[in-house]
C-alpha cells in the first residue's frame, strides 16, 4: 500500500515536470518564431524563397553573426534548463530531447500562425547556422523531433520504473556516428541553397542511413534485459 502511494506520487511529480517542460518548449518556440518574423522582414522583404540570395554588406554580416550567437545562446538555455529539471544524466538527456522536440515542432506551428508559412511540409528551411548552414525540407526536422520526443518519453518512463536503459561505449559511438550522418546531410544541402538545383543536394539516403540507424540502436538498447 505504502509503495503504491509513493509510486503514485512519483508519477504525479514526473507528469508535472513533463508538462512544465512542454509548456517551456512551446513558449520558447514562439520566441524563436517571432525572431524569424523580424529577420525575414530585414533579410527577405520580397519573400523567403529558395534558392536563397545572400547579401554581402556590413549589415548582413553583423546581423548574421548576431544570429549565430543567438543560436548558441539557445542551446545554452536548453542545456541549463535540463540541468535544473533532471535529477540524473538520463533524465537530463530526456528533458533535453523533449524541449528540443517541442520547441522545433511548435516553431513551425507558430510560423504557420504568424506568417502562414510553410505552405507545405516539403518547403525548404534553414535549420541552423553553426558551424555552417544546415538546410532541408521542413518535414525532416519535424520527423526527427517527433522521434526525439518518443525517445525521451521511453527514457523517462523506464527511469521512473527503475528499468534503466543501459548504453555501452560502442553504442554511444554508434549513436554519434548516426547523428553525424544526419548533420552532414543537412550541411551538404546548406552549402548549395543559393543554387537553382539546391534540392538535388539533400541526399535522402544519407539522412535515412543516420535516422534509421539511430532508431535501430535505440530499440536495441531498450530491448536489453535489465
Amino acid at each position: 500500500m505504502i509503495r503504491s502511494i509513493i509510486y503514485a506520487k512519483v508519477n504525479k511529480r514526473a507528469l508535472s515536470r513533463i508538462c512544465i517542460v512542454v509548456v517551456f518548449g512551446i513558449a520558447f518556440a514562439y520566441i524563436e518564431a517571432a525572431v524569424v518574423v523580424y529577420l525575414r522582414v530585414i533579410f527577405y522583404p520580397d519573400g523567403f524563397t529558395f534558392p536563397l540570395a545572400f547579401g554581402d554588406s556590413a549589415l548582413w554580416r553583423r546581423l548574421l553573426l548576431s544570429e549565430v550567437g543567438r543560436e548558441g545562446a539557445t542551446l545554452v538555455l536548453i542545456l541549463t534548463s535540463c540541468r535544473l529539471i533532471g535529477r540524473n544524466r538520463r533524465q537530463r538527456l530526456a528533458y533535453f530531447l523533449t524541449i528540443f522536440a517541442v520547441w522545433d515542432i511548435f516553431y513551425y506551428v507558430w510560423l504557420k500562425v504568424l506568417l502562414d508559412w510553410p505552405g507545405s511540409v516539403t518547403d525548404w528551411d534553414i535549420l541552423f547556422l553553426m558551424p555552417v548552414v544546415w538546410a532541408s525540407p521542413v518535414y525532416v526536422p519535424v520527423l526527427i523531433s517527433l522521434t526525439m520526443f518518443v525517445f525521451a518519453m521511453v527514457i523517462l518512463w523506464r527511469d521512473w520504473c527503475g528499468r534503466i536503459i543501459k548504453v555501452n561505449a560502442a553504442e554511444w559511438l554508434s549513436f554519434v556516428a548516426a547523428i553525424v550522418a544526419v548533420i552532414v546531410s543537412f550541411c551538404i544541402a546548406g552549402f548549395h541553397i543559393a543554387e537553382v538545383n539546391y534540392k538535388d543536394y539533400f541526399h535522402v539516403w544519407l539522412f535515412a542511413l543516420g535516422y534509421t540507424g539511430a532508431i535501430a540502436l535505440f530499440l536495441r538498447c531498450v530491448r536489453k534485459p535489465n
